[in-house]
């Protein structure tokens, strides 16, 4: 069992933020789109896509905490507005969802919900008196499933309206496929921004997903930091991961478990192979093989969604990766 001390010091790495390049690309995007409210002319706006596990919810969660909503003059800023599309997505539930992120609740809502051009109405006229700068809406993907042809320009043409008459760029979040949206020639031209949160493939650029893993080592729970760039240690966390940021922290968080369990001074080969047991038993370990011996595979495409599927076909298509290879080649491609 964890004492108190020590589950709270599980939870703070479980918390861990850690800022790679693309991630500091996104934030100066988004800080280069707030300084639009006060010029005048047309407020560009972003689309940013990745695949499941490349961090896009953290990446937001983290920018909104470094500009939190404050009082000034007596009303309550929201100098980032961040909002997701409901589990109901339609035109009306999300802005619906937009005021209520604005601290809008109540038989306001209720009563504009009724309404999509009131609720537009109400949406520009508390962006504007609540100081907002940028809107970030998380989850965007779920609009182009559930909405299609006539649906999606209704959404496309009232997002654009927002974005003119309050004077706020609009950061548009989600799956590759959200990007159908560009597909509407209203946002063709208006998304001069597109960035991609990628995996970490070792063929591209392998410093980067060494830097990932010193960070993240460095950030432990522990009195003596632990050694995790070791050539064998890499190769078996991204043979493990795939260069998934989720599937490489959720492991992390379990090694680093039973090293706290243990009352260990640092995270050790040892506890690596714990973890690694537990998940995956009946394979071999990847924390005791040999560097030679070890295979990996890395992304190849990422995941879509057919729109125009037949009723009874699955329109997910997942992420498709290389087939297993020996690190060594990977490097080479």
């Amino acid at each position: 069992m964890l004492t108190d001390k020590q589950k709270e010091k599980l939870n703070e790495f479980r918390d861990v933020f850690i800022e790679y390049p693309i991630i500091t690309t996104v934030f100066n995007d988004f800080d280069r789109l707030r300084l639009g409210k006060g010029l005048t002319g047309e407020k560009p706006c972003m689309l940013l896509n990745g695949d499941t596990g490349t961090g896009k919810t953290a990446l937001i969660k983290q920018y909104k905490e470094r500009h939190l909503p404050q009082f000034i003059n007596g009303v309550m800023n929201y100098p980032v507005l961040v909002s997701r599309i409901p589990s109901n997505p339609t035109l009306e539930s999300t802005l619906a969802k937009l005021l209520k992120d604005l601290g809008q609740v109540g038989s306001t809502e209720r009563k504009l919900r009724i309404n999509g051009t009131r609720l537009t109405t109400s949406l520009i006229r508390c962006l504007k008196t609540c100081g907002t700068e940028l809107i970030i809406i998380d989850e965007f993907q779920e609009l182009i499933e559930h909405n299609q042809g006539k649906k999606r320009r209704e959404i496309a043409n009232r997002l654009k309206y927002i974005n003119d008459e309050a004077g706020v760029s609009i950061v548009l979040v989600g799956m590759p496929w959200a990007e159908k949206i560009a597909d509407e020639p209203q946002w063709s031209s208006r998304l001069l921004v597109r960035r991609q949160l990628p995996y970490f493939k070792l063929s591209e650029n392998p410093k980067h997903f060494v830097q990932l893993i010193i960070g993240l080592a460095n950030r432990m729970p522990f009195t003596e930091k632990p050694n995790l760039s070791e050539q064998a240690t890499v190769f078996a966390l991204f043979s493990l991961s795939k260069g998934c940021f989720r599937t490489l922290k959720y492991f992390l968080d379990d090694a680093v478990l039973y090293a706290l369990m243990g009352n260990a001074k640092t995270l050790t080969t040892k506890h690596l192979v714990k973890a690694f047991g537990v998940l995956f038993p009946d394979v071999p370990n990847l924390f005791t093989l040999p560097v030679a011996e070890i295979t990996a595979s890395e992304v190849e495409r990422y995941s879509l969604y057919k729109l125009e599927s037949a009723q009874d076909e699955d329109p997910f298509i997942a992420t498709k990766f290389t087939d297993q290879m020996p690190i060594s080649q990977l490097l080479r491609k």
